[in-house]
């Protein structure tokens, strides 16, 4: 009848759409039903956390053995939870290959540091900072003096990284030669570095932390002194303990003497084989990118080492893969130089390969967003929303492996929260550096600890006691928030108009910092 709705009609036409929507026909017409995709529940993003930490914990606690496989097999755990939560296989290996994808850059500096190392060894830079380290400094002030040397000249360049593999590493040859164990002198080296890092407007990470949640660089650092200084502090101190226990001493006098001759014997020792080190530290100042300026490293080294020691093209060649092998008969001396080469950092590649393709599966199929946002239902006050932002920060250091992916999620995760708490965002910066920036090289698997430990020689589980100033950060941070110390709100005025206004920065820096990382997923720099 013309004009007349059939009820039954209509109902039977939005079922139909609705099966439709959910359905589709094979070959054989008949009905298969499709695969819904959600987000996968919080208990299931749980078991792909508590699978990770629960293989890796089992191989290197009660085997010992290496953490790759471990590794994989937490990756085969979080696949399976994104498969029963809709995801498809393309969209699973889309998340690993986008994870390694932002590992390459780090990576990369990673193998070249390698190079550097034994170029630096072969040529007599490293031997000749050991040479002059040793006779300079003492043993009674050594550790401090460690913090001290490394947080300057990771404040110059604003790179952790690479004070570690430049600096760092002479110095842990010289507290070895003083007779200090290496975990302590590692930990000593990581708090000078991380500090300098931290607080350089050099930093990438001191400079993505405001970025992400929409604070200028200038006030997130004068914000960071309060907790920072505090760190620091307490830092030095302990350091200084240290030094009443394991410095001086005539057996440790006796083994310097058996290196610094062992050296003068062993490599042309002159003032002109600084040299790359400081082009280094300058082209870093400058701001020129990590890999050019550290090929310039290891071709000023080649070029110098060739006029000093008669270095000939085929030995810079074997030496870049495989290494530097001091054959002095010295042990002490011969532990201390039998090191470097693309080939030293393979393992370490390794592992960085294996965590990012986890992180990446736990970011595409936003396995770590859904535990965020449960988390974030139970932080009710300035309190615990600082609390759940540092622990959901270390949190993704152990989870997505890397610190930058880290500052990233946790940053817009709560940015927002922040702003409904009454909170400046430098709260917010504050906490992300406190946390993100300064735990990465505590996890064994993060790509931050792996390379630490592979360029310092001693294994992130050994120094991660004695990196005092990278685990009392946090603390102190939550310390801080506690007790509404230095919390500020968000009523002030807008700090990054006003320092725009001032000349203090320009809105081009802000539009560079945030145009560096436009999709907040696709960047790894030096650290």
């Amino acid at each position: 009848m013309p004009g007349f709705i059939n009820k039954n009609n209509i109902i039977t036409n939005v079922i139909q759409q609705e099966y439709h929507d959910l359905n589709h026909l094979n070959k054989g017409g008949n009905f298969v039903k499709k695969r819904v995709k959600r987000d996968p529940y919080a208990w299931e993003s749980i078991i792909s956390i508590i699978a990770l930490i629960f293989f890796i914990s089992l191989s290197i606690v009660k085997y010992g053995t290496d953490p790759q496989i471990p590794i994989l097999l937490g990756v085969l755990v979080a696949s399976l939870v994104a498969v029963r939560a809709g995801f498809s296989w393309d969209e699973i290996e889309t998340g690993m290959l986008n994870g390694i994808t932002n590992s390459l850059q780090a990576v990369t500096i990673l193998s070249f540091i390698g190079i550097l190392i034994g170029v630096w060894i072969q040529s007599g830079v490293v031997p000749t900072m050991l040479y002059y380290g040793l006779k300079v400094l003492d043993p009674s002030f050594f550790l401090p003096a460690t913090v001290v040397i490394c947080s300057i000249a990771s404040l110059a360049t604003g790179t952790s990284w690479g004070t570690a593999g430049t600096i760092g590493i002479a110095l842990i040859g010289i507290g070895e030669g003083l007779g200090f164990p290496l975990p302590i002198v590692a930990g000593a080296v990581l708090s000078g570095a991380y500090f300098g890092d931290k607080m350089s407007p050099l930093s990438d990470t001191t400079n993505l932390a405001p970025a992400m949640v929409g604070t200028d660089l200038y006030t997130h650092i004068r914000h960071m002194t309060y907790t920072t200084g505090v760190s620091m502090g307490l830092t030095l101190v302990i350091e200084i303990i240290l030094s009443f226990f394991y410095g001086g001493g005539e057996g440790n006098l006796a083994a310097v003497n058996l290196i610094i001759s062992g050296l003068d014997k062993q490599f042309y020792i002159s003032p002109v084989l600084l040299l790359p080190p400081a082009i280094v530290m300058l082209l870093a100042y400058k701001r020129i990118p990590a890999l050019p300026g550290i090929t310039a490293g290891i071709f000023s080294a080649a070029i110098i080492g060739s006029i000093c020691q008669g270095n000939g093209f085929n030995d810079i060649l074997s030496v870049s893969w495989s290494g530097y092998v001091s054959n002095t008969g010295t042990e002490v001396i011969d532990s201390l130089l039998s090191k470097g080469g693309f080939e030293s950092m393979l393992y370490t590649i390794s592992i960085i390969i294996c965590a990012m393709m986890f992180g990446g599966i736990m970011e595409q199929t936003n396995q770590i967003r859904v535990v965020v946002n449960k988390v974030l239902q139970k932080a009710n006050s300035a309190r615990s929303l600082i609390t759940v932002t540092i622990l959901t920060a270390i949190g993704a250091n152990l989870i997505l492996c890397e610190q930058y992916m880290s500052i990233v999620m946790t940053g817009k995760m709560y940015s927002q929260a922040y702003r409904d708490k009454g909170l400046h965002a430098k709260n917010l910066s504050r906490a992300l550096e406190d946390s993100a920036t300064v735990t990465a090289n505590l996890v064994p698997w993060n790509s931050g600890g792996a390379y630490m430990a592979g360029t310092l020689g001693v294994p992130t589980i050994a120094y991660l006691p004695f990196n005092f100033f990278c685990w009392l950060s946090p603390l102190v941070s939550l310390f801080f928030g506690w007790f509404n110390i230095t919390i500020h709100p968000t009523d002030e005025t807008d700090e990054i108009s006003k320092a725009t206004q001032s000349g203090i920065i320009t809105a081009g820096d802000q539009v560079a910092v945030l145009g560096k990382y436009p999709d907040q997923d696709s960047f790894v720099s030096m650290k």
